[in-house]
Order: C-alpha cells, then sequence, then structure tokens
C-alpha cells in the first residue's frame, strides 16, 4: 500500500496518515532525491532547465511531505506525532546541509549563473544568485573537517530548537490554577469564566479551572480585578520552561546557551564575526550598527511617551504599577477616558463574523473568492478549509484555519506553507497553507467572541496568507514568503493590520452576538481615540525584546562570565521603563528567536512595520478601497516573492523609500 504522506497529488489525507508513516517517507523521497541529484550532476553542460528547474521540484515535493509533519507535531497534543517530528529532523536536516555543501552543485549553479548572463533581475536568475548565496552560508568552501562540524552544528542545532519549543509548550501544557471561590474571578468576561467552569468539568474537579494557554492569560491580565490572581498567572507565564518554574523538568537554560553557542560557532566558520552578521546576509538591513541605531532612533523618539503613559496609569491605579498590573489599568483608562472596553466590543465580534468581513475585504481590495469547502479531511473538527479563486473563477490556492485555542497546541498565532506555487516543465501546483490562532474556543452556543486585539491578529495571518497564496513566480525557492529578506516577511502582514482600524472594514466584521447589529459608529470613534493608549509603552517591550535578541548574536560570549539574563539586565536598563521581578524568565520562552526563525530578526517586526505604515498611508491618501493602489501593491509586493531587490519592489509600489513618520502617528508619538 502506497504510504498516505507521499501521496501529494491532492489534499493531505489527515484521516490516514499516522506518525508511523513518517520516518518511512522521508528515507524513500531523501532517496529518491540523492539519486536524481547524481543524475543531474552528469550533465556537462548544465542550464536553468537541466538542473535547477528538477532540484526545485524535487524540494518542492520534500517539503510538501514534510510540511504535515511540522504543523500537526505543533497544534496535537500527540506524543506520537512529536516523537515523529523529532526522529524526522535529523533526516532533513542531514539532507539539507548535505545538499547545500555540495561544490559540484555548486560549480553547476555557478556555470547556470554565467549561462543567464545580465544584470536585470528575473524569477531564474533570482533563483539561482539565492541558491549560490546559501551555498556561502553554509559552509561549502570549508575545508573538509570544518565542513563536517557545520553539518554537525546544523543536526545539534535543529534538534535543541525543537527541544526549546517542546519543552515551552509542555511547561505550559502542565500548569493549571483551581479556583474555588468564584468571587475571586471578578472582572473576567462572561466567556472566560465559562470556559474555566468547562475545563474544570472535563477534569472532573469541582470550581473552576484556569490553564497557561493565552487567551486565559490575556483575559487575566486584562480584566481580573483580583491583584494577586493577577501575579499568579503573569509569574507561570515567565517562569514557563525556566529554573523559576513550578516544574523544572522543562527548564530551557541549557538549550539557551547551546543555542547561542552553537550559531557563534557556525557563523564563525563561515566567516562572520557573530552570528548577527551571518543572519544580515539574508536580510535588508545591512550592518549590525545599523540595526542598533534604528532600534535605539525609534526608543530615544518613544521614551517620552512612555513615560507619560506609565505616570497617566500610575495615578489612575493610585498605587506603584507592577508588569502584571499594566494591561489592567489600561483597560480601565480606557473604560475612564474613552468610555470603551474590550469586554463591549468582543460582544460584536463573533469569529465566524470577522471571517467573513476580512473576506468580503480581500474581494474588495484584490477581487478574491474565498468559500469554505466541507468533507475536506482535517485534524480537528473546528478547523475549515477555504478555496480561494479569482472574481473569473480562476484557482489561486487554498488554506486551513485553525483558529482556537486547545490543550497541546503551541501558543500564538502563525501562518506556514503546506505547499508553495509551482510551475516548472509543464507542471503547475497552486499553493496551500495553514493559518493557526488561538482564540477562545466556541461556547456552548457555538460563539467564539474576539477582542479587537484577536481582530487585529486575525487581519495579520492573514496578510501573511496573502503574501504566500498571490505569488505568480514559478519557482517555490522564491515565491510567496520564500526568498523574502526576513526583516520585510512582515510588511503584508503588518499592513493588513491597519484596515482593522477602519470602521467600513469593522462594519463588515461585526455583527452583535444577541442583536446582530454592526458596530456603532460612535463605538468604533471611541475605539479608534484609544488606539494611542498605551502604544509607546508597547513600541518600547519590543524594542527591549529585539535589543535583547541583536545584542545576544552580535555581542554575548555563550563561553564568558555574563551570563543571558545579566545582558537581559543591560538591555532593559536602556529600554524598559518598568523593572520585572526577579523569577521574571522572559528567554525561557521566546520561542521566536530560540526555535523560530527570529534568531538575530527579532527587530524586523519594527522594521517591517515602518514599511507597513509607510504603504498603508498611501492608501489613506488615494482612499482605503482604491483599486489602482490596491492593484499595484499586489504586483509589486504580493505576487513578486523574493524574485527581485525588495527595496526596488517597495520604492515601484510607493514611488520613494520609506519613511519613519507615519509609524510614529500610528502610535501618538511626536
Amino acid at each position: 500500500m502506497t504510504n498516505p504522506l507521499l501521496d501529494t497529488a491532492s489534499l493531505p489525507r489527515f484521516d490516514d496518515i499516522s506518525p508511523d508513516d513518517v520516518i518511512p517517507a522521508l528515507e524513500e523521497l531523501i532517496s529518491s532525491n540523492r539519486n536524481k541529484l547524481e543524475a543531474l550532476l552528469l550533465n556537462e553542460d548544465p542550464d536553468f532547465d537541466s538542473v535547477v528547474a528538477p532540484l526545485e521540484a524535487m524540494e518542492h515535493e520534500l517539503a510538501r511531505v514534510w510540511s504535515p509533519v511540522t504543523h500537526l507535531q505543533g497544534v496535537l497534543g500527540s506524543r506520537g506525532w512529536r516523537e515523529a517530528y523529532n526522529k524526522g529532523l535529523p533526516l532533513l536536516t542531514e539532507y539539507g546541509t548535505e545538499l547545500s555543501q555540495d561544490t559540484r552543485l555548486q560549480q553547476a549553479y555557478s556555470e547556470v549563473a554565467n549561462g543567464l548572463g545580465g544584470d536585470a533581475a528575473t524569477p531564474q536568475r533570482s533563483t539561482v544568485a539565492q541558491a549560490l548565496r546559501d551555498f556561502k552560508l553554509s559552509g561549502v568552501d570549508l575545508p573538509p573537517a570544518e565542513k563536517a562540524r557545520f553539518k554537525e552544528i546544523m543536526q545539534e542545532l535543529a534538534a535543541t530548537q525543537a527541544r526549546f519549543e517542546q519543552n515551552v509548550q509542555d511547561a505550559s501544557d502542565a500548569w493549571e490554577l483551581r479556583i474555588e471561590d468564584k468571587d475571586k474571578l471578578g472582572g473576567l468576561p462572561r466567556q472566560a469564566v465559562e470556559r474555566a467552569r468547562r475545563d474544570a468539568a472535563d477534569s472532573e474537579v469541582d470550581g473552576w479551572l484556569l490553564k497557561l494557554d493565552y487567551p486565559t492569560y490575556d483575559a487575566v491580565m486584562r480584566f481580573a480585578d483580583n491583584r494577586e490572581l493577577r501575579e499568579s498567572l503573569y509569574r507561570a507565564w515567565v517562569t514557563r520552561a525556566s529554573d523559576q518554574g513550578e516544574n523544572t523538568e522543562w527548564d530551557n537554560s541549557g538549550n539557551i546557551r547551546r543555542i547561542v553557542a552553537l550559531r557563534e560557532e557556525a557563523a564563525r566558520l563561515v566567516g562572520f564575526d557573530n552570528y548577527a552578521e551571518y543572519s544580515l546576509a539574508t536580510k535588508m538591513a545591512a550592518t549590525t550598527e545599523e540595526v542598533l541605531a534604528f532600534l535605539r532612533e525609534l526608543a530615544g523618539r518613544s521614551r517620552s511617551a512612555g513615560e507619560n503613559e506609565l505616570e497617566e496609569l500610575r495615578a489612575l491605579a493610585g498605587e506603584r504599577i507592577e508588569p502584571w498590573d499594566v494591561a489592567y489599568w489600561l483597560e480601565k483608562l480606557k473604560q475612564q477616558k474613552y468610555a470603551i472596553s474590550d469586554e463591549e466590543l468582543r460582544q460584536y465580534f463573533q469569529a465566524r463574523r470577522v471571517v467573513a468581513g476580512l473576506f468580503d475585504l480581500a474581494s474588495k481590495l484584490y477581487g478574491l473568492c474565498i468559500e469554505a469547502v466541507p468533507n475536506v479531511a482535517r485534524w480537528h473538527d473546528t478547523v475549515v478549509y477555504y478555496r480561494v479563486s479569482r472574481s473569473d473563477g480562476t484557482p489561486i490556492g487554498g488554506f486551513y484555519a485553525d483558529l482556537y485555542a486547545r490543550t497541546g497546541k503551541r501558543a500564538g498565532a502563525w501562518v506556514a506553507d503546506l505547499v508553495n506555487r509551482m510551475q516548472i516543465n509543464g507542471r503547475a501546483v497552486l499553493p496551500e497553507g495553514f493559518l493557526v490562532c488561538n482564540f477562545p474556543p466556541p461556547d456552548a452556543d457555538g460563539r467564539s467572541l474576539l477582542g479587537h486585539d484577536d481582530v487585529v491578529t486575525l487581519f495579520h495571518e492573514f496578510g501573511h496568507m496573502l503574501h504566500h497564496l498571490l505569488t505568480r513566480v514559478d519557482y517555490p525557492s522564491i515565491a510567496g514568503i520564500n526568498g523574502v529578506p526576513w526583516d520585510a516577511v512582515e510588511l503584508p502582514s503588518q499592513f493588513m493590520e491597519n484596515f482593522a482600524w477602519h470602521y467600513d472594514v469593522l462594519k463588515q466584521c461585526s455583527a452583535h452576538c444577541e442583536s446582530g447589529d454592526a458596530l456603532p459608529r460612535e463605538m468604533f470613534e471611541r475605539l479608534e481615540a484609544s488606539r494611542h493608549a498605551g502604544a509607546a509603552l508597547g513600541m518600547l517591550r519590543q524594542l527591549e525584546f529585539a535589543l535583547f535578541d541583536f545584542r545576544l548574536h552580535s555581542e554575548f560570549d555563550p563561553n564568558g562570565e555574563q551570563s543571558v539574563l545579566e545582558l537581559l539586565d543591560d538591555v532593559r536598563a536602556e529600554m524598559a521603563l518598568l523593572d520585572p521581578p526577579a523569577y521574571n524568565r522572559l528567554p525561557h520562552s521566546f520561542g521566536h528567536i530560540f526555535a523560530g526563525g527570529y534568531a538575530a530578526g527579532y527587530y524586523s517586526y519594527k522594521w517591517a512595520e515602518v514599511l507597513a505604515a509607510d504603504a498603508f498611508a498611501a492608501f489613506e491618501e488615494a482612499g482605503v478601497f482604491d483599486a489602482e493602489t490596491a492593484g499595484r501593491f499586489l504586483r509589486e509586493i504580493l505576487e513578486v516573492g523574493g524574485s527581485r531587490d525588495f527595496m526596488d519592489a517597495y520604492v515601484a509600489f510607493r514611488g520613494r523609500k520609506p519613511s519613519l513618520e507615519p509609524l510614529l502617528r500610528q502610535h501618538g508619538i511626536s
């Protein structure tokens, strides 16, 4: 019987695939690819069609097989899928490093590049140029012993990063707080209290059970009147997977230092002074000095506003403000100053209605038709698959939406590719993806009510999905998000967030859970007036994360006397307005930089936010739904993938390079 993971002719057979299929599928496909590669390298006169295109197709097929495995181990609380992922990761890492260190393949690509000639960017030239760059970054030119060491580093690094992420998930899933006195839950939204009651019943205990998923944590931090309860959740959140957690079995302290040491060693092997410089080889920013100056300029422009915001919270609270108080008193400030509350807004934003309004926006901007497809195999009964097409019926691709939090599912929100667009040698494959969030699960009536922040998050992730789906590039390695500089990847997502602050959009996304009425204009105006509340504090917090990440990867010595936490203290002394408690262990659950793709790149969020705010200003100038502006953004940004220099693409859209001022205006910072 054919291994169901190897059946890539259609969508994954989630009803049929199992963890036992993973290793046999990978071994068979990697072996086949190795044989195909040997045959390709026999070509004495390599060109794009004879070498590059077939290799693109081979890598596309391997990614298509591995993607469901990566996805399922992150969204299901399944020991089997995790073990299969952990066993498969070394196979993929070994094969990938082997490929990128193959001097014969590098030489073939060099000959192809010489044959293409010319200076103007084309998809073929960009594909080859990026591959040649990646050969160098993978140590293809190293002596045999150093090349072997680089390969060992990649293997250990992949395993350690996976262990880091899994420790965070396990520590989160293991924590719970039983509440017997309902008065301790005062201030919490009804939906959060009802969920805590259901969780207690499911665990066969009396009272209410609070778990450490993000919707619960966020609800407590914003709304719980009980300060001790807020601190309890805060402490649990900031000590996940650390030596300060309730269970130190999942302590990431050793993993953090090892990850940083491995990255540093790899960077030095291939000729860089530190990992930050290595990371910038694939980004828009040119030097470490440029990134540090960018972060510090934003901080300098934001600090005074942040101090004013904090003083306003202190005056309202009438007491010392601690980190577990900030979100709570910000919510109180919005209610007092702007007569708006997140709980009031939540009644208007039913998840299904927000999704429908978001799809309506995609139709207005880009002429897309997005329809749910029934009877598609899924991994959970709340998952929905959507087919995407153009207004004339031309198919574009599709995606799965997994929107609700549950035990065993990784926290956060993200988009991942299932299939990249490919059109090679007459074979056309449309892109498919995964859109994942962690919104409050539907209640007994089947309703999930979202806060406005949740709405913004959904718009953000959908921006990533549009970037993935709308590409017109035919080569997978530079199609969609692939090949785009990491500090520009967040542009389409952060750009989409701006529409969640526009009344005509929110009106389409809203329907009161009782009356069905759309969000009233006067309530939107109060929401809009509150947009700047806490914006500078939020800016400084993100800059603290970014500066810590960048200094960790540019100047920290993993073998030196300074600890990671001492470096963080230095960063906080420069950036933070509030001193966190001594037990705070931010790095131990900072998956973006220790398990994701943001190592020495967390600054990308702010870098791309500058691009996004400046890009949205073009829509504000022309009209938010202006067809010509939307068409230009589609052509110059969303469709081009990594096929051209990104700054050139941005200038083609905007007519100039980006300005910092629109971002500062959005945050109310003068």
